[in-house]
């Protein structure tokens, strides 16, 4: 690993992501909040001179080391989330909070440590909802159509990114499925907005909602969430474009491009609806305590839809329902999005192909000489792939119960503690307790936040990108420079 390439690269983007900063500053002065624009204006510049300083007279080599690509891809959360968390802090927020509130932006988690949101004008908010945007898709995702004009090799940095798989790709060239999948990305939020201006949204508030939702991300700048609002209309629209969000979007590249059969080939997409409306429909029968009514179908679907999709928006303050319910939407919570989606955690394929292997094996010890592969989409599977769906659906498990169990011994009540580890590891948001939906992480002490920031970050890498990193064999071939 060439520590001065990384480093380099890292600071490529990162000079190209002070032009975020752009926007938020435009509002602010537009407001005359000038000493947001004094904030924005400093955190640009900061940004711009670091990525300089790390990318001084860099020349890309022709090939990366694949550990070099994954220190690229974590190291680039880590860049961003600081200086993204520079305005939060020149904006009266502590540095354990700033950078909480940042990381949970590109990680597009959505839990969040305000707690009084009147104190913050529209530009903090804006950010907020922008930081989530960039991180829907990754922030190597997004500059995999830019770095290769600079003579940097995508490939590997798009594919590095564990959300994402070759057999996700939505074509040959990364270049150009990369640039299918962000304008469908752009496309689904200008509709979104315009859709929610249709319910009576100002365009202020629809743009900042579209701008979250299609990340998967849930920030609001109501501190009730959409419940907030008491727009049902609005929610509706949020039910479609959240499940969306939560949908594989090269998928829906395919669906664009190929037409509706690409649907019926795709066992995951399936499992995910299958999932997301029996959630609905349990929590609304749950809601009514028989017949589900309207209301409590529209209640369910949305809850349904926001938490699988891991986005985090509440309709309702579901922290005081029943606890049949609460089980209901943790089993929805754990199953997660689609691969190649804007979700967290671990998601729906690997918990579809987990079961598909139980059952095998169940079939198998009644039929030992049968040879009986886990089918998906109508392709056999080979033993090293199910390897890798185990391995990181226990890394989950294990990580939700370990965090949990920190979180637990340091103060927080099981389910409290529980709930906050697995909406951080699989960066859904909301918990439950005094970080469910109408609370706030901003009541826990510095050393938690600190724990649940790292652990936003090893969940969006999917943990094995982080462990691969912490592994000696990544290191043994370690120079500082680039020529050495």
């Amino acid at each position: 690993m060439r520590i001065q390439v990384v480093a380099a690269v890292i600071g490529v983007i990162t000079r190209y992501f002070a032009l975020a900063f752009v926007l938020p500053i435009l509002l602010a002065a537009w407001d005359g909040n000038w000493w947001s624009v004094v904030a924005f204006v400093s955190s640009a510049a900061f940004a711009g001179a670091v990525g300089t300083l790390a990318s001084w007279r860099f020349k890309a080599p022709k090939t990366f080391y694949r550990e070099e690509a994954l220190a690229i891809v974590a190291g680039t959360w880590i860049a961003i989330a600081v200086m993204g968390a520079v305005p939060y802090s020149l904006l009266g927020l502590s540095l354990p909070d700033a950078i909480f509130e940042s990381m949970s932006g590109f990680t597009t988690t959505g839990a969040t440590i305000l707690t009084d949101f009147t104190l913050y004008d529209r530009s903090f908010f804006l950010w907020r909802a922008m930081t989530q945007w960039f991180g829907g898709l990754g922030v190597i995702a997004l500059f995999v159509v830019v770095l290769p004009a600079l003579g940097i090799a995508g490939r590997q940095l798009f594919f590095a990114e564990a959300s994402y798989s070759s057999g996700d790709s939505v074509a040959p060239r990364v270049r150009q499925a990369a640039s299918r999948v962000w304008t469908l990305y752009c496309m689904l939020t200008a509709v979104c907005c315009a859709s929610l201006m249709l319910t009576g949204f100002s365009f202020y508030e629809a743009f900042v909602h579209a701008l979250t939702t299609l990340a998967a991300g849930g920030f609001s700048p109501n501190g009730s969430s959409i419940a907030g609002y008491q727009n049902p209309s609005a929610e509706w629209v949020l039910v479609v474009f959240m499940f969306l969000a939560g949908a594989s979007f090269p998928l829906q590249v395919r669906l664009f491009t190929k037409g509706p059969r690409e649907l019926l080939k795709d066992d995951e997409f399936y499992f995910y609806a299958l999932v997301t409306g029996g959630g609905a429909l349990a929590v609304a029968a749950l809601l009514t305590g028989g017949v589900p009514s309207f209301e409590s179908l529209r209640m369910g679907a949305f809850q349904s839809s926001s938490l699988i999709s891991s986005t985090g928006f509440a309709s309702a303050d579901f922290n005081q329902w029943s606890l049949a319910i609460k089980m209901v939407l943790v089993v929805v919570m754990v199953v997660g999005g689609c691969a190649g989606s804007a979700a967290g955690g671990p998601k729906a394929i690997r918990h579809l192909l987990a079961g598909r292997h139980i059952i095998r094996e169940i079939r198998q010890v009644l039929h030992p000489r049968a040879v009986l592969p886990v089918v998906y989409s109508g392709r056999g599977l080979p033993d090293q792939a199910m390897r890798a769906v185990f391995t990181l659906v226990l890394l989950y498990a294990g990580g939700y119960f370990v965090i949990g169990a920190i979180l637990v011994a340091g103060g927080m009540s099981p389910m409290d503690g529980f709930s906050a580890a697995l909406a951080c590891l699989s960066n859904v948001g909301p918990g439950f307790g005094v970080v469910g939906p109408m609370g706030s992480f901003g009541t826990l002490p510095s050393w938690m936040k600190v724990l649940l920031t790292g652990t936003m970050w090893i969940g969006r890498l999917e943990i094995l990108t982080v462990l691969a990193l912490l592994h000696p064999d990544a290191w043994y071939r370690v120079r500082l420079r680039q020529s050495a």
